[in-house]
């Protein structure tokens, strides 16, 4: 998942980013069409039949060594096609499915947007919008034909656990059964959507350890026991520190209750309708329960043992490591 930020100058000049669902309903009135809906895309039909295919049930195709949904194939490609960034620089957002992603959203709007927004007001947008409907996916935009539109992580058993609650209700539509024990095979065989997961989280590791100041890589347990901390080393690397004053008013923990999971779960925004391009997933299921150790509860002590495994083969010798 890559999702794109305006990138900031300073917290004393800096508004930040404005919701991108209420940029988008203005040319969406103009052009009749939903912020996200995919454009039929027969250009790349004939690249997309010629790869590798995986799971039938969730239509992946693996495209330059990652496992992905076919449709998504069309717009990765225009995506790295056409994407140029602009001269102030962007700031992108990429994890795997199910590593925090929409919490890493609604932190980095509320950082960065808390000039126009504070975060203890009644108005924000956080309290109306589901963080997806703040900050677009890049492949959402490539596919829906959006793109001009854009000027105007965790321990892997718990990620494991997470997907397969987030995907079972589409994968077992029309009488399917998709047991746990099938979503963590495919998974350890690197073949879920956007695995192998841990070639995505080798790259974005070295690149942080190569590059600091251009690629910040965070832990999701590790954020859950310091978020306001959290908040803090974000708003940082995205240039836009809290002042003196801010801390001060205890902007920081403010941030930290509005994009609490609980708060964020109770919002009737939260509540109530779909999210996604290819596949409209309910808003709710996006805050199941943003907790660590829940493996325990789906996984046998066999099962742990064997992702453990895995993922310290694929990780040995890099200086990453997760808790078990």
């Amino acid at each position: 998942m890559v999702a794109g930020l305006e990138e900031g100058v300073s917290s004393s000049s800096h508004v930040g980013p404005v919701p991108f669902k209420d940029l988008a309903a203005v040319h969406d009135e103009e052009d009749g069409q939903d912020m996200f809906s995919p454009l039929e895309d027969d250009e790349h039909a004939g690249i997309i039949s010629a790869l590798p295919e995986g799971s039938q049930f969730m239509g992946l195709r693996q495209y330059q060594g990652v496992w992905m949904h076919h449709r998504t194939v069309c717009a990765v490609i225009k995506f790295q096609r056409r994407f140029t960034p602009r001269p102030g620089g962007e700031v992108l957002l990429a994890t795997p499915p199910k590593c925090g992603t929409t919490w890493v959203k609604a932190l980095s709007f509320a950082t960065m947007a808390r000039a126009a927004y504070p975060p203890s007001g009644g108005d924000h947008p956080l309290l109306r919008l589901n963080p997806h409907d703040c900050v677009p996916s890049m492949e959402g935009l490539f596919g829906a034909g959006k793109e001009a539109q854009l000027e105007a992580l965790p321990e892997p058993k718990d990620m494991m656990v997470s997907l397969w609650h987030f995907t079972k209700a589409i994968v077992t539509s029309g009488g399917r059964t998709y047991p746990f024990s099938d979503a963590l095979e495919w998974t350890c065989e690197g073949k879920s959507p956007y695995g192998p997961f841990w070639d995505h989280l080798l790259g974005y590791w070295r690149a942080s350890k190569a590059t600091p100041d251009r690629v910040l890589f965070f832990k999701y347990e590790e954020m859950l026991a310091d978020q306001v901390g959290t908040i803090r080393e974000l708003a940082r690397f995205l240039g836009v520190p809290f002042t003196a004053s801010e801390e001060a008013a205890g902007l920081p923990l403010d941030i930290a209750k509005l994009c609490n999971i609980d708060t964020m779960r109770g919002l009737d925004a939260n509540k109530t309708g779909k999210s996604g391009q290819f596949f409209k997933f309910p808003n709710e299921s996006f805050f199941r329960k943003g907790v660590v150790g829940d493996c325990v509860n789906h996984m046998t002590p066999e099962m742990a043992r064997d992702v453990d495994a895995i993922v310290e083969e694929k990780l040995r010798g890099s200086g990453l490591t997760f808790t078990s």
